[in-house]
């Protein structure tokens, strides 16, 4: 059974990240990941909330492995797909929906951008 940890380091692996980057970016020490890895603590409630919207994952998965119905990652497209998402997707218009995939595509450049410096 995969426990918190392994979830956190797929998604790190997944991101293309590695551990010293994704403890800087959360704020969280390396002591304090290498004690999740060796099972002698876990994140707190409020630092794994940080990480499911870091990593764009259900607290659900990250927490207990569950599995979203209509949950997907395609991580080389970062796109995520949530019922929301597809109940807003039939609202919107073709110019909104075009509006929200440039400003994806830009947030995604500038963290890159800020990942690569």
């Amino acid at each position: 059974m995969q426990s918190i940890y392994d979830r956190i380091e797929s998604l790190i692996k997944l991101r293309g990240m590695t551990k010293k980057l994704f403890c800087e970016e959360l704020g969280i020490s390396t002591g304090n990941l290498g004690d999740w890895k060796r099972g002698k603590s876990t994140p707190s409630t409020n630092k794994l909330v940080e990480i499911s919207s870091f990593f764009g994952v259900s607290l659900d998965w990250l927490i207990l492995g569950k599995e979203q119905g209509s949950f997907l990652i395609k991580e080389n497209r970062s796109t995520y797909l949530w019922e929301e998402c597809e109940q807003a997707n039939a609202l919107l218009s073709e110019k909104e929906k075009e509006f929200i995939r440039e400003y994806i595509n830009f947030t995604l450049y500038k963290k890159q951008q800020s990942c690569d410096h």
